[in-house]
């Protein structure tokens, strides 16, 4: 009877520290730097898109696996029950495990440029791994000065894109790099949810989160700009022949932003309620990347 009342909060905890649906922040550079790539140059290489997708995963695990560890050392995660390292109650462990997700990382990275003959990932991909830490990791932690959105922008952004439609063509193309900017604007989106529940906490540890410094209301408001500013931004590039008219698709993910903006400017300051808005936030991520792409192969 008292494994049946522990267990499914343990398991909830578990998923709520392993974040399953944050993975696709990890897939979705390297699913639209490939679909530009393709509509292009008509390149798809298969075995180059699945490592790099792999890669970008375990590099992802590291960054949320070593960012419960060095919270950890903050005290800013003393009532995050979902905190790896509270949950293992072995720090050491962690920082281990994350470290051997990034070397498996690095070397799916490796394998692409030695496919290639070409160093040139390796280095844009290490540039991402040097932010991801510099977010996170002492002596730097921006993200706790409240520069963590940027990092995301340009990690997830121009680089991440940038290095997934090289990886394919081994050439740069101003389409991906406004594509970039769609995918940098929606990625720093889901780290810029995650804050406004946790304003106390990070009051305590001393966290200058963007949340902190605007407050929960006008912090709403700012996401509500920066949420609605990827659909103009794409039909302007569609009206500039920049993208094709089937990337319009990404408007299919609208009723989430709609969804996304009214939970946070109605709840943003109730921690409990406002907890929720990053998963939604995936959603408008997920679906707007996912039409996205589609559109560039469509086109």
């Amino acid at each position: 009877m008292t494994q049946t009342q522990i267990s499914p909060p343990t398991t909830k905890l578990w998923i709520a520290a392993i974040k399953p649906p944050m993975y696709s922040v990890a897939i979705m550079p390297i699913w639209v730097g490939s679909a530009v790539a393709f509509t292009e140059t008509k390149i798809f290489n298969t075995t180059i898109f699945s490592v790099f997708i792999a890669a970008a995963i375990l590099i992802l695990a590291w960054e949320n696996i070593s960012n419960d560890v060095f919270d950890a050392a903050t005290g800013i995660d003393k009532n995050k029950h979902h905190s790896l390292v509270n949950l293992t109650g072995n720090k050491k462990l962690m920082f281990w495990i994350g470290n051997l997700c990034l070397g498996l990382g690095l070397l799916g990275i490796m394998a692409i440029a030695f496919l290639q003959k070409d160093p040139t990932v390796i280095g844009i991909i290490l540039l991402c791994c040097g932010l991801g830490y510099m977010y996170q990791g002492p002596p730097f932690r921006l993200g706790y000065q409240g520069l963590g959105e940027i990092l995301c922008f340009f990690a997830f952004g121009p680089l991440g894109m940038g290095a997934a439609y090289y990886s394919q063509t081994q050439t740069w193309s101003i389409t991906n790099l406004a594509a970039s900017v769609i995918l940098g604007i929606v990625t720093s989106l889901v780290l810029f949810c995650s804050h406004f529940h946790q304003v106390e906490d990070d009051i305590a540890a001393g966290k200058r989160s963007p949340i902190v410094r605007l407050g929960t209301s006008t912090g709403a408001k700012v996401l509500v700009g920066f949420t609605i500013s990827i659909y103009p931004l794409t039909l302007l590039f569609v009206v500039l022949n920049i993208f094709p008219m089937w990337t319009l698709l990404s408007f299919l993910s609208l009723p989430f932003a709609f969804k996304l903006c009214r939970h946070v400017l109605e709840n943003h300051n109730l921690p409990d309620k406002v907890s929720n808005s990053k998963f939604i936030a995936i959603n408008v991520h997920f679906l707007s990347c996912l039409f996205l792409g589609l559109g560039f192969i469509l086109g």
